[in-house]
């Protein structure tokens, strides 16, 4: 019996389906991993934008009176009875383990935190009153409270103190009358925002060129004639975007008092009615009284804020727009970099190079330099590309604005230029093997046409071989659109307030600095004053930042497969 079992198990060996089952539980097991990486931060991000309900409780703490506590349940844990202790909490409890709640109670510019770890037990009377709102702010967070009373130019509401004698009548008409408030301070906002981002942004960009203008003129001293002119016509542009420029800022002050004419007044949890500007809400709700559909259209909302806006309150707050258009234009511009000097150094490599020493010590170099760390191409980015590379240019075509730099520092060209090289080595290699692999009667047949060396290079090897061009550069996208630890030398920033890319000529404007997705998850997920509050903004990014790569790699994964049906094709 057992020499049968071990013969059994000796093919079974031999026969190598040993390998397969353990290949299958490596698939399976990395399946897994990337199915619960997706499923964490989707879980984790969503808590950024769905509407939890508010609590209204007693909290009495041993020995004190006990206070009224609002807000929204954040996270749960249960701690063991000696670190309460330990931390100063006397707990009159049998059990060994307690249960606590982290509870955003808002209002920090008076409390001085956002968030309270409170003890469950001490909890009492818990509630979820439908009347409770939350108003989100662009400054100081969240603002947790019953509506009292709204101030504006054309009417005045108010309420008692006393919620039990609130008619339910009055207060629904409070309700829409702030609504419509708030709907009229949006409006106001957006054209300030336009007339910011476009206008006067415009008429800065124009008087900065006229600055630069005016520098040069200083600079040459060649034709006095000429250059007694050309500063007479500047002087009078410079009057004109002056006075362009002042009219555009009375239209902003007339903006700001249109805007900061109305106020609301809100009950807190202490009983404290506080008066607050409708200027600084975002928008205001209530969690307790929306069903699954009205919850669900305040998380659309949210989520198009996150999308489509810029980020507030040190990028805890707010979307994230510039970070998606800076990751995105990098990656293109890279890839548009990294793309034919990875395929012309392939091509070389494998179609016309002598294959002996100095050949394979090439490829050696290449494939080292696939492994070397991303933050040594940083460097290297940093020191030769912006301060040699930078330095030269600003010398030859913008020595008037010297010292100040314009390509001396970084930028998202010596960006989108470092992660080029970084990636090259992965293009290089993924095209040489889709050269080799390709049969040399098919270069033959070429020659034999009477075709010669560049044409059977470009009219025949390089179709052939363009998915697996494709492939290289699916796999640079892929790493650049992740790196940070580069960027964070040669041209990423915290906040970037205005885009690379705006209807100036010439457009897109290389030298600026941008904001990126990755860079974005660091600095709020480390760097962020408030990490509670950041905490769900990091999962919602991180799983923002996944879905754009993705996107890109199937955009690529597309092409690639429509060349190959093509070359299929036409090989038919």
């Amino acid at each position: 019996m057992n020499s049968d079992r071990n013969r059994q198990w000796h093919d079974w060996w031999r026969g190598g389906e040993v390998f397969v089952w353990l290949n299958a539980t490596a698939v399976a097991i990395c399946l897994v991993a990337v199915v619960g990486v997706i499923l964490l931060l989707l879980v984790r991000g969503s808590a950024h934008f769905w509407p939890a309900s508010i609590i209204a409780a007693d909290y009495a703490v041993r020995g004190e009176p006990a206070e009224t506590v609002i807000g929204q349940i954040r996270d749960r844990e249960t701690v063991s009875l000696e670190q309460l202790t330990g931390s100063g909490i006397e707990l009159a409890s049998s059990a060994r383990q307690v249960e606590r709640i982290l509870l955003q109670v808002g209002h920090r510019e008076e409390s001085g935190e956002d968030f309270r770890w409170l003890v469950v037990p001490w909890l009492q009377q818990l509630r979820y009153p439908s009347k409770l709102m939350l108003v989100e702010r662009r400054e100081w967070g969240n603002l947790y409270g019953y509506l009292r009373g709204l101030g504006t130019a054309t009417e005045q509401l108010s309420l008692t103190a006393d919620l039990a004698e609130t008619d339910p009548a009055e207060e629904e008409l409070l309700w829409r009358a702030f609504q419509r408030s708030i709907a009229r301070a949006r409006a106001i906002d957006a054209r300030i925002e336009a007339l910011k981002l476009d206008q006067i942004t415009d008429l800065n960009y124009q008087l900065e060129q006229l600055r630069r203008r005016q520098l040069a003129a200083v600079a040459d001293n060649r034709k006095a004639v000429d250059k007694t002119g050309l500063e007479r016509e500047l002087a009078a542009r410079r009057s004109e975007l002056v006075r362009a420029y002042e009219e555009l800022q009375n239209r902003l002050e007339q903006y700001y008092r249109e805007i900061g004419e109305d106020s609301f007044q809100v009950l807190l949890s202490s009983g404290e009615i506080v008066t607050e500007p409708v200027a600084n809400v975002i928008r205001a709700y209530r969690p307790n009284a929306l069903g699954f559909v009205g919850r669900l259209r305040v998380a659309g909302n949210r989520l198009w804020e996150f999308l489509s806006s810029q980020p507030r309150e040190a990028n805890t707050e707010g979307g994230v727009f510039p970070a998606i258009f800076g990751t995105v234009l990098m990656v293109l511009l890279m890839t548009v970099l990294v793309t034919p000097l990875g395929i012309l150094a392939a091509v070389y490599l494998r179609e016309y190079a002598t294959q002996g020493l100095v050949t394979r010590s090439i490829r050696i170099a290449v494939n080292n330099l696939a492994g070397v760390p991303s933050i040594v191409y940083g460097l290297f980015g940093l020191g030769f590309f912006v301060y040699t590379l930078g330095g030269s240019i600003d010398q030859l075509f913008y020595s008037e604005v010297l010292p100040a730099p314009t390509f001396g520092a970084p930028g998202l060209f010596w960006a989108a230029l470092t992660l080029a090289l970084l990636t090259l080595p992965v293009v290089i290699v993924a095209t040489e093997e889709g050269l080799a692999r390709l049969p040399q009667s098919l270069r033959d047949a070429s020659f034999a046409l009477g075709a010669t060396r560049l044409q059977t290079v470009f009219w025949v090897v390089l179709p052939a071989a363009s998915p697996a061009m494709m492939t290289g550069m699916i796999l640079a996208v892929a790493r650049a659109a992740g790196e940070v630890a580069p960027l964070m030398l040669v041209g990423v920033v915290k906040f970037a307030p205005v885009l690379p890319v705006d209807g100036n000529f010439p457009f897109l404007h290389l030298e600026r600095q941008f904001m990126h997705l990755g860079f974005h998850i660091y600095d709020v997920g480390l760097q962020s004053p408030n990490t509670e509050a950041a905490r769900p903004l990091v999962y919602a990014t991180a799983l923002l930042l996944l879905a754009v790569i993705v996107a890109l790699n199937l955009t690529a994964i597309r092409i690639r497969n429509r060349l190959r049906e093509q070359y299929k094709a036409n090989d038919l």
